[in-house]
């Protein structure tokens, strides 16, 4: 009795070192493999020295008018995390702040992140084996004379109690898991790279919000001083029209003229209110809710030292530049996983455990129970389902490449649209301000000429229409620079990379 219990142990450590021996051939087998399909290079940035056609020159000044200021650009200078604190606006630094606690689309582009990071992190577990335990209690009869084995007791009802361990893995031989794998951790970088470019727009938005309607308060403002001066000439004529001093023509153009202006009012009211209603909702918050402080051109400072950061720089800023080249990433490994899913595969088992008719045996001597398997297999005929795939795999590569090169495209075509904006904007603020001075110098002039007789009053109507055009005009040619400034930040990048939260590593976070 003791020889065969000593034969049993003997062949059972026999078969474990069988077992240790695969295992260890399973791993050797994995170190020594190659993943299939194409190894990604990153691709090289573009051959380009500039932006524009023409050299970067400092913009036209403007002086005594607010967003006057010369700007000069900084090549290859760099842009700061909080670009949006160069404008000098408290209530815009704390509005932003808040619009990147509490805005929502933010909030889900950081949760889309977590989900391609859990994902990517649920694939690196194909790495090793997987190992399950489970326990089961049955209860059985069988019939008589049955030829079916029962227990050693002979007994046709009993009960069986089976605990067991099972265990599989399948060696990476071909790279089928590191390329799954590598592919769903460039997934997890395009989505990390479309929460920044979610980030950067959030800021912009709120900047260019916010200079949309201090340029909105003060067309209403202009608008509403235009009414009242239209208002007071109405006043005049029709006391002039009982004097016999005017006549009713001038009269009914100045009328003319006051509906025109008192018309345009409601609509720059709409759009204020719907800018308004912008900000709230940037900002997380019900349209009712919206951030009491009010936002004037005056209280903004145009930033004069401009950042340009070099071309080759571009590509490895830009979140949306970043993202293509990620999901570039991607589309190669799963090439790899196309050609891997052609080739063999090889699945190891292995169970152990133990069966007793009594709860209390299962661990007892002689219940015990084991065995080890190898399974190889290899797809000999789909109907070309495979084969499909994979060619699909290498045609989505030719997509994706050809999209980056057009993201690349068009991030420097953003530049450079802004660059030129800017060049021209300070060329338009320069000229609308001398046309409202002018326009204003000359209803003065009206307005005098016309009290002392000089003058007639269509004269005045022309200089008050001209004049009305101006003050608008300046008020927008004003907006256009400080948000086209905002758009050069937005363009190159937005300064993401100095932010901690946005550059730590996930396994920090």
């Amino acid at each position: 009795m003791r020889k065969h219990d000593l034969d049993v142990r003997r062949a059972a450590l026999a078969k474990m070192s069988r077992l240790k021996n695969a295992v260890a051939a399973s791993f050797c087998l994995l170190v020594a493999s190659c993943a299939v399909g194409p190894d990604f290079k990153k691709p090289a940035a573009p051959d380009v020295s500039d932006y524009t056609a023409q050299p970067l020159a400092t913009t036209a000044a403007t002086a005594n008018v607010t967003g006057g200021e010369a700007q000069r650009f900084d090549q290859g200078g760099d842009i700061p995390a909080d670009w949006w604190t160069l404008f000098h606006s408290t209530a815009l630094n704390a509005l932003i702040e808040q619009s990147l606690a509490n805005n929502h689309d933010l909030k889900a582009a950081q949760a889309a992140l977590t989900v391609a990071r859990e994902n990517a992190l649920a694939q690196r577990g194909a790495f090793f084996p997987s190992v399950t335990a489970g326990f089961s209690a049955t209860r059985e009869q069988d019939p008589p004379g049955s030829l079916a084995a029962v227990p050693s007791n002979n007994a046709f009802l009993y009960n069986l109690y089976t605990p067991q361990v099972s265990v599989s893995y399948s060696p990476d031989i071909f790279g089928l898991t590191r390329r799954t794998v590598e592919s769903g951790e460039a997934q997890e970088q395009a989505a990390r790279f479309q929460m920044i470019a979610a980030h950067i727009t959030l800021s912009s938005n709120v900047v260019a919000a916010a200079i949309q309607e201090a340029s909105l308060e003060a067309q209403v403002e202009a608008t509403r001083q235009l009414i009242a001066i239209n208002t007071d000439m109405v006043r005049i004529l029709q006391y002039q029209l009982t004097k016999g001093y005017a006549s009713r023509l001038d009269l009914a153009a100045q009328q003319s003229q006051l509906a025109q202006t008192t018309a345009s009012l409601p609509g720059l009211l709409k759009q204020l209110a719907a800018q308004h209603n912008v900000i709230a909702v940037l900002a997380g918050q019900y349209p009712s809710q919206a951030p009491a402080d009010k936002f004037d051109l005056a209280s903004l400072q145009l930033p004069q030292d401009l950042p340009v950061s070099l071309p080759s720089a571009l590509v490895a800023q830009r979140p949306d530049v970043l993202q293509a080249e990620a999901n570039m990433h991607a589309a190669s490994a799963q090439i790899g996983v196309a050609v891997a899913n052609r080739l063999p595969n090889i699945q190891l088992t292995a169970n152990g455990g133990s069966t007793a008719l009594q709860i209390g045996q299962v661990f007892g001597p002689g219940t015990g129970f084991w065995n080890l398997g190898a399974a190889l297999a290899a797809p000999i005929f789909n109907g070309g389902t495979l084969l499909h795939q994979e060619r699909g795999a290498r045609a989505n590569y030719v997509q994706v490449s050809e999209q980056y090169r057009s993201t690349v495209l068009t991030a420097f075509q953003n530049v450079a649209d802004t660059l030129t904006a800017l060049q021209q904007d300070a060329e338009g603020l320069k000229a609308a301000a001398a046309a409202a001075d002018a326009a204003k110098v000359t209803l003065d002039l009206s307005q005098r000429q016309l009290k002392d007789g000089y003058a007639s009053y269509l004269t005045l109507l022309s200089a008050e229409q001209t004049y009305q055009q101006a003050r608008i005009n300046l008020v927008q040619a004003q907006a256009a620079r400080f948000a086209d400034t905002a758009a050069l930040f937005q363009a190159l990048g937005g300064g993401w990379w100095h932010r901690a939260d946005l550059t730590k590593d996930d396994d920090d976070k």
